[in-house]
């Protein structure tokens, strides 16, 4: 872990932190009832993670007042007057898209991101083991592009471009599309691999209008000199050039929408293509 996720596990152990949603302290009035959402529905694990997502989120509500977390209070702020993050028509940024970058990807000061700065501090919060795995695994995850290569049952079978691996998901959007479509999604993986060994699309699905040749070409590209694919992929996918790289991406692509799926042509690199360049 990084100086910042110690300074503020150092706080945080002294004084506490109230309205947390979970563990030692008093339950938050507004946190969701897991059981309901899979009575109504939702798929269990993405219940799981959805879960974690929201003590994350409350988390960050509650330590980005600190000093110790001022350096990444503002790159979040400037970020969202930026691109707005809400979901189309305001924005092509979703609220899950964003939410996860900020939370589990953007780094600041040493390295540490606000996951981190959680799992640092868990034993203040107090989320349970299998909440704390969860949340281990969003950490780690990264978005990807994909082409479709399939049904199974009710999932989607998505290959990553480059790896070539293969992957049975849980479309959260609801969307299925079509074989041979390009999704640019944030795959997380099961939680509980003896029960269920699909992998949840979290995020609503971009579809990517250019084609594999174009996107194969552009990683070629940008992942020359940068070691093996699967650790180019993870870096440039989870970090980008520089933090906003994606969002920047998303903001300039967008093409249109509809109520599971968003769609965006052009290849980062290539201005030219990108249709709010």
């Amino acid at each position: 872990m990084g100086r910042t996720s110690k300074k503020l596990h150092a706080k945080l152990s002294r004084g506490g932190l109230s309205g947390l949603p979970t563990g030692k302290l008093p339950r938050h009035p507004d946190m969701p009832d897991v059981e309901e959402w899979i009575r109504q529905g939702m798929d269990p694990i993405h219940a799981a993670y959805a879960f974690v997502q929201h003590v994350t989120s409350f988390f960050a509500e509650g330590t980005t007042r600190l000093p110790e977390m001022k350096k990444y209070a503002r790159i979040v702020a400037e970020a969202e007057d930026e691109y707005m993050p809400s979901g189309p028509p305001m924005s092509p940024l979703t609220g899950s898209f964003f939410t996860s970058w900020a939370l589990y990807d953007l780094p600041f000061d040493d390295g540490d991101t606000l996951a981190s700065c959680l799992i640092e501090s868990n034993d203040v919060v107090g989320m349970n083991p299998d909440q704390l795995d969860a949340l281990t695994k969003m950490a780690a995850s990264r978005m990807g592009v994909y082409q479709h290569v399939g049904t199974d049952g009710p999932h989607v079978r998505l290959r990553e471009l480059v790896t070539t691996a293969e992957f049975v998901c849980h479309p959260t959007s609801g969307y299925r599309g079509t074989t041979g479509e390009l999704w640019y999604v944030r795959l997380l993986p099961p939680l509980l691999p003896d029960l269920a060994q699909y992998h949840v699309a979290f995020t609503t699905p971009y579809i990517l209008m250019a084609s594999q040749n174009e996107w194969s070409q552009f990683l070629r590209r940008t992942l020359v000199g940068s070691g093996s694919d699967a650790a180019g992929l993870h870096r440039l996918f989870k970090h980008g050039p520089d933090p906003n790289y994606w969002n920047e991406f998303v903001f300039k692509a967008y093409h249109h929408h509809q109520s599971d799926a968003i769609f965006l042509a052009g290849i980062p690199d290539l201005r030219a293509t990108l249709p709010h360049a």
